[in-house]
């Protein structure tokens, strides 16, 4: 005789399974503890494993930028030629997002995030054994390639994991691995490279990340919407383009990537030349900065799941970063720049996984992939506007001032955008007709 759910065991692993965002079950049919138990299991490794799988990539590529005076001395590369290994990396990456998307939405996304994983922890194991720039330069711009095959598959794929009601969650929980990844590369790597070179770190830490992603592949479960293979209606491209939704998600996701990635790359700069702080003290501010911006990524996501308003938490972010690009260069006190740049980490991603989700919440989940990668599309290309551009306005009027009241004003076109996507509801009609017919309230479809 089958054991029920109302057995309280049972309840106790639903719970558990509603807590990790599993679909929702109906806690009175027959259904076994163990059965229960095992699904919930499963689906939390796997979870974990994605996690893990995903930060491996930022593993390598956050080595590349903290052991980059190392690599610059030992090839003997210019500061010029040290950027075009970036730059070549980011361009690729931002070129194949929206067809990395479109085939997240074709075919199996987990395959091609395994295959981007391999690709991009090969070239990291490469990378170490290359001795020119311009083995370094293909190198790098191979490695891009294999990113993107990474990042909308991935959310794709973790989404499959979370009920429809999480799946920001499930987006910041995804991207905050990446976070972590790089402050145990920060906090770990200086003292390793001493005694091991960082040619031999690369070997390492590649060859733990290909390691983790076979592990993924041989033992992660497949998530429920990807397993039904019920992929046919994948996104199309045109009919996206003519939606205004997509592309005023596409305007805040250029905002939120010029704020992050120019705020990241120069804010030690900044600490240093025009703040007058010493460059140990501007890296403990950094650090600061990124210890409480990894956990917001999953912040954000729960909470707008939570409260069901993505656009309350993108508002409220952008509004707090505007005003923190406005205070960065007005404050001189320690602790004031510690305290502005705490509540700008805090707020600089928290807003990641609510943007995301949005565009996929009005136009629907079929199209997730291709949704997806068209937002990071123009997020990179905001990325990398704004990181040239501070430092253009810093060498033509020798401050950063401008600079950031700049972004400040980004700020203010992303609120305008948030406002404008706040008039066109909560879900398109398709979406809720696709739902109620799900749910046997719209018959006859």
């Amino acid at each position: 005789m089958p054991t029920t759910t109302n057995h309280p065991g049972s309840r106790g692993c639903y719970v558990l399974h509603s807590m990790l965002g599993g679909p929702s079950e109906d806690v009175t049919r027959p259904a076994t503890v163990e059965g229960v138990m095992v699904r919930t299991a499963g689906r939390a490794w796997t979870i974990a494993l994605i996690v893990a799988c995903q930060s491996t990539q930022s593993l390598a590529f956050g080595a590349i930028a903290l052991f980059l005076p190392l690599i610059r001395e030992d090839i003997g590369l210019t500061f010029s030629e040290a950027g075009t290994l970036a730059v070549a990396s980011t361009l690729t990456y931002a070129v194949m997002q929206i067809p990395s998307g479109y085939l997240a939405d074709r075919f199996d996304p987990r395959k091609l995030f395994v295959w981007g994983l391999l690709g991009t922890n090969a070239m990291s194991f490469l990378f170490s054994v290359i001795t020119t720039y311009q083995g370094l330069l293909v190198n790098q711009a191979i490695s891009g390639i294999f990113r993107s095959l990474v990042f909308a598959p991935g959310l794709v794929l973790i989404s499959s994991h979370f009920a429809e009601d999480r799946r920001a969650t499930a987006m910041g929980l995804y991207v905050a691995g990446g976070f972590s990844s790089n402050i145990l590369v920060s906090l770990l790597g200086p003292f390793l490279v001493e005694p091991l070179g960082w040619r031999v770190l690369f070997l390492l830490s590649s060859s733990v990340a290909i390691a983790t992603v076979l592990v993924y592949w041989r033992v992660g479960n497949t998530g429920p919407a990807i397993s039904g293979k019920d992929k046919a209606a994948s996104g199309n491209l045109r009919g996206l383009l003519n939606n205004p939704v997509i592309w005023l998600a596409a305007v805040i996701q250029f905002v939120r990537l010029a704020l992050a990635k120019a705020s990241q790359f120069w804010l030690p700069t900044y600490l240093v030349t025009d703040g007058g702080f010493s460059l140990r003290v501007a890296g403990l501010v950094v650090a600061i900065g990124g210890a409480v911006t990894a956990p917001a990524n999953f912040l954000g996501g729960w909470l707008s799941d939570r409260l069901q308003r993505p656009l309350l938490i993108i508002g409220t972010s952008l509004a707090v970063l505007g005003t923190t690009s406005i205070l960065l260069p007005n404050v001189e006190s320690l602790y004031l720049v510690l305290l502005v740049i705490a509540v700008q980490s805090i707020f600089i991603q928290v807003y990641f996984g609510p943007l995301f989700e949005v565009p996929i919440r009005f136009i629907g989940p079929q199209a997730a992939g291709t949704i997806s990668g068209f937002s990071n599309f123009w997020a990179n290309v905001g990325g990398l506007t704004f990181t040239y551009t501070l430092g253009a306005v810093k060498d033509a009027t020798g401050s950063f001032e401008i600079g950031f009241y700049s972004l400040s004003g980004l700020c203010a076109l992303g609120l305008m955008c948030t406002a404008l996507l706040s008039r066109f509801g909560s879900e398109s009609d398709e979406v809720q007709l696709a739902k109620m017919s799900e749910q046997g309230e719209v018959r006859g479809l």
